[in-house]
């Protein structure tokens, strides 16, 4: 799965045409957030740096999908159990400076594929969204809706996808010290909209190590990798997609998908084959809660 992850983080930093988006607005002042004490209260001794004690964090809730222990380094999770026939769905959402620039330049028309929520939602299809805050800021109403719709979850893929280690596909590195901020402003931004919030967290490029988990301890997260790889960022045609989606998928798959338009203009063409297929399977997609519900 590895050499196929920089197909997937080029989609963070180069564009292509697609179908145009105009989304603008703001989350709603009476949507729900969690409640707590400062993360500086919650971990004994307080955060490692000053750049971390800017960030005003809230622990989650014990309720909250994917919360685990604040001050533990969060456990690493590819899959669900391989029992029963659910998957889960997810979509990164990236957003970065490059791609942010390729908008307001005109060189791209959207990294919000409508299409995709479309269908999903038509078909009443579960799907859990690993969310930039970039991605957010640039496209609020979108991110309301996602949040409004039961069948899907709001999940954390950084602020503006940059790399959490060296040697990440060429992205730009978050210094060390950032890290623990950068996390702990996406969930900060996500949590107004309200919806089916979780303390899921994907890297870019799926790409951690030892320091950075540590960095992420003090948030009570769960890290989400995903063990099939679609490969539709920059994809020419869909059928590759459904193949390499379809090849691999097994019961406690989560399946790594892009709802970036311009960079991944092939995942709505895709999708319904591939949820054919799943049917054809007797497999069932979810939400990333329920499929990780049992590990």
């Amino acid at each position: 799965m590895r050499p196929l992850l920089g197909v997937l983080v080029a989609a963070a930093v180069v564009g292509a045409a697609a179908s145009a988006i105009a989304l603008s607005g703001a989350p709603s002042p009476d949507a729900p957030t969690l409640v707590g004490p400062s993360i500086e209260a919650a971990v004994a001794g307080g955060p490692s740096s000053s750049a971390e004690a800017t960030a005003q964090v809230r622990p989650p809730a014990a309720t909250v999908a994917g919360a685990t222990r604040v001050g533990s380094r969060p456990p690493v999770v590819d899959h669900g159990p391989r029992t029963g026939n659910r998957v889960a769905l997810t979509f990164d959402a990236d957003m970065t400076d490059g791609m942010l620039r390729n908008l307001r330049a005109g060189r791209v028309k959207s990294y919000a594929n409508l299409r995709i929520v479309d269908l999903l939602e038509r078909e009443q299809v579960p799907a859990t969204f690993f969310l930039t805050g970039k991605w957010v800021e640039r496209y609020p109403d979108l991110t309301r809706r996602l949040a409004d719709n039961p069948r899907f979850e709001l999940a954390n893929h950084t602020y503006g996808h940059l790399a959490y280690t060296g040697d990440c596909y060429d992205l730009p590195r978050v210094p060390a010290k950032g890290m623990t901020e950068d996390a702990a402003k996406t969930f900060e931004l996500i949590e107004p909209y309200g919806g089916r919030q979780t303390r899921y967290f994907r890297f870019p490029g799926l790409c951690h190590d030892a320091a950075a988990l540590s960095a992420l301890a003090p948030l009570g997260l769960t890290v989400v990798d995903g063990d099939v790889v679609s490969g539709d960022p920059f994809a020419t045609a869909w059928e590759p997609i459904v193949r390499a989606v379809l090849d691999n998928v097994r019961p406690g798959s989560v399946v790594i998908m892009h709802v970036t338009e311009a960079n991944a203009a092939m995942t709505d063409e895709a999708l319904p084959h591939i949820l054919a297929g799943l049917r054809d399977r007797g497999l069932v997609p979810a939400t990333l809660s329920e499929v990780l519900a049992a590990t």
